[in-house]
């Protein structure tokens, strides 16, 4: 039952896209504007929205149905994702760029974007340290 709902799913989906597409082709990127481009972006947006809620909902379901007593463990991992990104959104400095001349950006844009590149700065810093410990424990392992 599960495997249909999914298939079905993926189908609908699939087809949203490609209409999505086709209208971006049949109006023109260049004719109409933005509109086509929007578009798009908000049928990604939402896909990304859509696939975050059921990564996010399966994991809650599919513990809580084979071990009840680990949602304690995911909860304690969702409360340490958002220390990390409250610290990194309270780091973020939120000034403005140097030398930028265009269009002036909200101070609430700029917060947010220097907390997104906190966190992918510290991601990126943490996969190094993770590969250079792994590298380290299985040469030591041998």
């Amino acid at each position: 039952m599960y495997a249909k709902v999914i298939k079905w799913i993926s189908w609908v989906l699939f087809i949203l896209g490609v209409v999505v597409s086709v209208y971006g082709f049949i109006v023109g990127f260049d004719s109409n504007g933005d509109a086509p481009v929007d578009a798009m972006l908000y049928y990604a947006y939402a896909m990304v929205v859509i696939a975050l809620v059921a990564v996010i909902l399966g994991a809650v379901v599919i513990t809580a149905i084979n071990n009840p007593k680990s949602l304690l463990k995911l909860g304690l991992y969702l409360v340490g994702a958002a220390v990390i990104i409250a610290g990194a959104y309270f780091l973020a400095p939120g000034t403005p760029a140097v030398g930028y001349l265009g269009a002036p950006v909200s101070d609430a844009t700029l917060k947010f974007t220097d907390t997104l590149l906190n966190l992918t700065y510290l991601c990126c810093g943490l996969s190094v340290v993770s590969i250079i410990v792994g590298a380290i424990v299985a040469a030591a392992r041998k």
